[in-house]
């Protein structure tokens, strides 16, 4: 097989790939087992008399931002190494990350980056803009778990892992 990627940026990309799959999985239990839940004012309003349903709360929003930094800061710029794009910005890896197909609206990153300061600061202050950010923050997860899928996908492409390998394992 040929190899379609610079080798000394491999391992890099690798580790970066498994640690954001190891945050999709936690994500993506959270956020199937919060959004089984119909999440309106009353229920938002209501989270002060239900400690456990607060707790997952918090870990939403934290595996939400943790996922969110991890693939912007890293993931992509760890990728486009690997295939010998240079991004200097944030910008410049979701531009690329757009045009590689692993994302497909770098405005809607961005979007999940301001999302996640909503869910952090207004959690307590502003119970409807509150529900408003849970509510968005439903697809903009489901965009965050799409992007980890396509790089997956992409990485088996070029051969920087076996189709059949557990990135998690």
């Amino acid at each position: 097989m040929i190899r379609r990627f610079l080798p000394e940026y491999a391992e890099n990309a690798r580790l970066a790939l498994e640690l954001a799959r190891k945050e999709a999985d936690h994500l993506a239990y959270t956020h199937r087992t919060l959004y089984v839940h119909e999440i309106d004012l009353p229920w938002v309003q209501s989270l002060s008399q239900h400690d456990d349903l607060s707790e997952k709360i918090d870990a939403f929003v934290s595996r939400f931002g943790r996922l969110q930094d991890h693939i912007g800061e890293k993931l992509i710029p760890r990728f486009a190494a690997l295939v010998g794009e240079n991004t200097k910005t944030m910008l410049d890896a979701l531009a690329f990350a757009e045009k590689m197909g692993w994302l497909d609206d770098a405005e809607d990153f961005f979007g999940a980056r301001k999302l996640r300061n909503l869910l952090v600061h207004e959690y307590l202050s502003d119970p409807a803009l509150f529900m408003e950010a849970l509510q968005t923050a439903d697809r903009a997860t489901r965009m965050l778990l799409a992007v980890v899928g396509a790089m997956e996908q992409y990485a088996v492409s070029i051969g920087l892992v076996a189709a059949d390998a557990p990135l998690n394992g």
